[in-house]
């Protein structure tokens, strides 16, 4: 069957869920925590710290949750997307098992707190299944069966094939109490929960400074100002620091595509194999019209952000993986990316910005963005609170992991090259060849211009150079955004900034008038 995914992809399973109505800025004000973004992490700091009877006040960019939450894939694992040995291998066998314990203290406390505040999110316990292609080495599942168990992962079962899918696999590890949720029902109750509490949440209040003193100052693009004992920057990737992290970590895109199944057909369950990219695979079930509709969500397909054109050829790619081993599937409904960031050690950057005292960060998330998220609030709100937490120095942001060096020389290496792009000529000879709706990069004597054409023809540019650190943006053509190669900013097929490092727009060059684009 050829693939049937359509040309733009914006269409995530988890939209269409009512957020609660946040307030609009219109003031400057004072708070004892300030939490800039409104994901997972950002919430669920603000839940914990209300309980602790702080004042809390949360700054979104757009409106409540529109970050990479609802881009998601929602599986919940205490086993890592790198690996269990890997991370042995780069943090040892304690800071494995702290690993491992944090990650399901932070599925138990997604559990509970969607139990105690009445959260609708379907949260259920599923099994998880790592399995190898068929006909592949076994040795990998076997070096992570090993390494499960000395984490203390008892209750790990082995197969020579995976029981519950309906292609023959390579052996197949089994992780017992695992779940899966919907993670834009779980976040709203939250948000719902955090303005009972008393916590300020505020939408349309785009951060372009933080200024951190004794006493903290964020400032928005519309000149208002929130001062703080601390603050909490939890946008994916920090805004507020420049350097240090990014050099750390770097940004991956990944995609997603939803189809219909039979309800029943596939066993409820998270499975994900060994291969490299790797894919993930997971059953989620939505009522639609006072009827149950079951939906296949798979994904895969990761490559770095800004430097691949062809994510066409990737949903094309996922759903020949899926329609070649789950027959059963139907339709493809939604299609949708996201962006991970991924450290050089696997696991997620939390707590203390390197050099500040009262700025905290939550970054990183290493594809396990919704337990990374938790462990943030759980983390955090003890560091705010002065209190003792074992997972503190794993996670700390200003941790060297010199077993890591050989990644870090790698993707430092990647990013210097992609400075080059400076020298590159533009992707078209000119903009006549730039088609509705469309975008490419043109050179212009010794600037790079982000040239777009919109569906009435005309030509829309800006400046190509990202203000966070001056790299090259390129076109992604499946997203129609303006995407940084260097460390994961992007902004829309105008300019506008939506996501970080970088805190604002692409630098807007005049409009062109209306010209008919060669064919």
């Amino acid at each position: 069957m050829n693939p049937s995914v359509t040309s733009e992809h914006t269409h995530s399973v988890w939209m269409g869920v009512d957020m609660p109505t946040a307030r609009t800025l219109n003031e400057d004000t004072a708070t004892e925590v300030c939490i800039i973004g409104s994901g997972i992490a950002g919430l669920s700091t603000a839940y914990r710290l209300l309980q602790e009877g702080k004042s809390v006040v949360v700054l979104e960019s757009g409106t409540l949750g529109s970050g990479m939450t609802p881009l998601t894939t929602a599986h919940l694992s205490h086993v890592m997307d790198r690996g269990l040995s890997t991370i042995e291998r780069l943090h040892g066998e304690q800071g494995t098992r702290l690993a491992v314990r944090s990650h399901t203290a932070a599925i138990e406390w997604i559990e509970d707190t969607a139990a105690k505040e009445s959260i609708p999110c379907g949260f259920e316990r599923v099994d998880g299944y790592l399995f190898a292609p068929f006909d592949s080495p076994a040795h990998q599942i076997e070096e992570e069966w090993a390494a499960a168990r000395r984490a203390g992962l008892t209750n790990v079962t082995r197969y020579d094939s995976a029981p519950l899918l309906p292609f023959p696999t390579g052996p197949c590890l089994r992780f017992t109490r695992q779940a899966q949720f919907h993670p834009m029902r779980y976040l709203s109750g939250l948000a719902r929960a955090i303005q009972q509490k008393g916590g300020r949440l505020f939408a349309n209040a785009h951060v372009t400074e933080v200024d951190a003193k004794p006493r903290v100052s964020v400032k928005t693009r519309d000149g208002r100002q929130v001062s703080a004992d601390a603050v909490v920057v939890t946008t994916n990737t920090p805004i507020n620091n420049t350097v240090t992290l990014h050099t750390k970590q770097a940004p991956y895109t990944t995609y997603v595509i939803g189809a219909g199944i039979a309800a029943g057909s596939i066993p409820k369950a998270l499975y994900w194999d060994t291969e490299d990219p790797y894919h993930y695979v997971r059953v989620h079930t939505e009522t639609v019209g006072g009827s149950e509709q079951t939906v296949l969500i798979v994904g895969g397909e990761d490559h770095k952000t800004g430097q691949a054109e062809d994510g066409e050829r990737r949903y094309a790619a996922l759903e020949t993986w899926m329609r070649a081993r789950f027959p059963m599937a139907k339709d493809v409904l939604f299609s949708w990316s996201g962006q991970v960031m991924e450290t050089i050690d696997g696991l997620a950057y939390i707590g203390r910005n390197p050099g500040d005292s009262n700025v905290y960060v939550a970054t990183g998330d290493c594809g396990m963005g919704m337990t990374h998220g938790t462990i943030a609030g759980l983390l955090l709100s003890d560091l705010i609170m002065d209190r003792p937490s074992p997972w503190a120095s794993l996670y700390d942001p200003s941790r060297q992991r010199m077993k890591a060096a050989g990644t870090f020389l790698a993707e430092s290496l990647n990013v210097a090259a992609q400075y080059g792009d400076w020298l590159t000529r533009g992707d078209v000879p000119s903009e006549q060849d730039i088609p509705v709706d469309g975008g490419a990069v043109l050179r212009d004597g010794l600037h790079k211009i982000a040239a777009y054409r919109d569906r009435e023809g005309v030509l829309h540019q800006c400046s190509a150079v990202c203000p966070h650190l001056a790299c090259i943006v390129a076109w992604n053509r499946s997203q129609k955004t303006w995407d940084c190669p260097c460390h994961g900013s992007r902004f829309d097929r105008f300019g506008k900034v939506l996501n970080g490092p970088a805190t604002s727009n692409l630098t807007p060059l005049p409009d062109r008038s209306k010209s008919t684009p060669s064919s």
